[in-house]
C-alpha cells in the first residue's frame, strides 16, 4: 500500500472514531425553554478556603442532582433545586477527605445532603445573572447568592441529549452553618466555583 493511501486510511480511521465537536449556541435567546435535570457526569461544585495564610486549599463535591426549570423569554422566571451528597467530597488528601465527614466537619452521618433552592434570578447582562437562593448545609439554612454566567447550549454529539451549561461562583461563612473548626486559621471564607451541565427532559 502506498503512503498515500496509508494516510488515507488513517485519517478515515480518526475521523470515525473521534466524536464530532458539539454544535453550541452561545446566545441566551437561542436555548430551548423547558425542563431540566443536572448531569452529574459534568457537574462540579468546587471549594476553596485559606490554609494558614499560606494557600487557597481546594476540593470539591460531586455525583450532585436536582432540576432546572428555564425560559430564555423569562429568565427571572427560572427556578433552580440542587441536592450535593457530602460523601462526595473528595480533596487531594485521603486523610483530609475522611476528616470532611466526620462530626467535627460536615458530619456526613447526620446531615447527608446540602441543598441549595433558587427564589430569585436577576438578570445582569447577557448571558448573566444573580441567583440567591436557600443553601441549607449542616442542618442549617441561609440565603446565599450566585453569581452565574451561560456558557452555551447545544446537543450533546456523544449521548444525543440536548445539554445547557453555566459557570457560577459565591461565597460563604462556614461559621454561618456552624462548621467552625480550626477558623481563623483555615478561613471561614469559603469560595465556591460551580460547572453546571444540566439536560433537557422530554
Amino acid at each position: 500500500m502506498t503512503r498515500s493511501a496509508l494516510l488515507l486510511c488513517a485519517a478515515v480511521s480518526l475521523a470515525t472514531a473521534t466524536p464530532a465537536l458539539a454544535q453550541t449556541v452561545t446566545n441566551p435567546a437561542s436555548v430551548t425553554a423547558g425542563t431540566y435535570a443536572i448531569e452529574p457526569g459534568h457537574t462540579q461544585i468546587g471549594f476553596s478556603v485559606l490554609h494558614f495564610g499560606f494557600t487557597w486549599y481546594s476540593g470539591s463535591f460531586s455525583n450532585v442532582s436536582g432540576k432546572l426549570s428555564l425560559d430564555p423569554k423569562k429568565p427571572a422566571a427560572s427556578e433552580l433545586s440542587v441536592t450535593i451528597p457530602i460523601t462526595s467530597v473528595q480533596t487531594t488528601s485521603d486523610k483530609l477527605t475522611s476528616e470532611l465527614k466526620d462530626a467535627d466537619w460536615f458530619d456526613a452521618a447526620k446531615f447527608p445532603d446540602a441543598t441549595f433552592v433558587s427564589t430569585s434570578v436577576v438578570p445582569t447582562g447577557k448571558g448573566e445573572a444573580t441567583v440567591t437562593g436557600n443553601l441549607t448545609l449542616h442542618g442549617v439554612t441561609k440565603t446565599e447568592t450566585l453569581k452565574v454566567k451561560f456558557l452555551g447550549a447545544g446537543t450533546n454529539p456523544i449521548d444525543h441529549k440536548y445539554t445547557v451549561g453555566f459557570d457560577a461562583a459565591g461565597i460563604i461563612k462556614r461559621s454561618d452553618f456552624g462548621v467552625t473548626k480550626y477558623v481563623p486559621y483555615v478561613s471561614d471564607e469559603v469560595r465556591l466555583h460551580i460547572a453546571g451541565a444540566f439536560e433537557k427532559q422530554d
